[in-house]
């Protein structure tokens, strides 16, 4: 990784899937980060980390949607309300021995809507 979080390997900008249009989510299932922004206002949205970054990023989705255990509603229901402007990233990660350094790092490189 480079020294700064925009050097850093990462995925194109894609849009954040509609799950009741059946979308696919492309994320790595090892662990990994990732960054959310709303496109039509600019603003990043949400960060964070995952061991298993496919299953971490479904769980910012309020239910029936998503899955996990966030209890952050606020930032699920902006996710689901703003989906047609959300579009996300990710980087791979080798092993789970950097993620929390990283994550810092990147939260540190923003003003986000929600902390992770």
């Amino acid at each position: 990784m480079g020294d700064s979080v925009e050097d850093w390997d990462w995925s194109q900008w894609l849009p954040f899937p509609d799950p009741s249009d059946h979308g696919i989510l492309r994320a790595p299932f090892g662990p990994g980060l990732y960054q959310l922004r709303n496109a039509k206002t600019g603003e990043y949205v949400v960060f964070g980390k995952g061991k298993n970054l496919a299953y971490r990023m479904t769980s910012l989705l309020p239910i029936p949607f998503g899955q996990g255990t966030r209890k952050n509603t606020r930032k699920r229901d902006y996710v689901l309300d703003n989906l047609i402007n959300i579009k996300y990233r990710t980087v791979a990660l080798k092993n789970t021995s950097k993620l929390k350094t990283l994550e810092s790092e990147l939260k540190n490189s923003q003003h986000y809507l929600f902390n992770s």
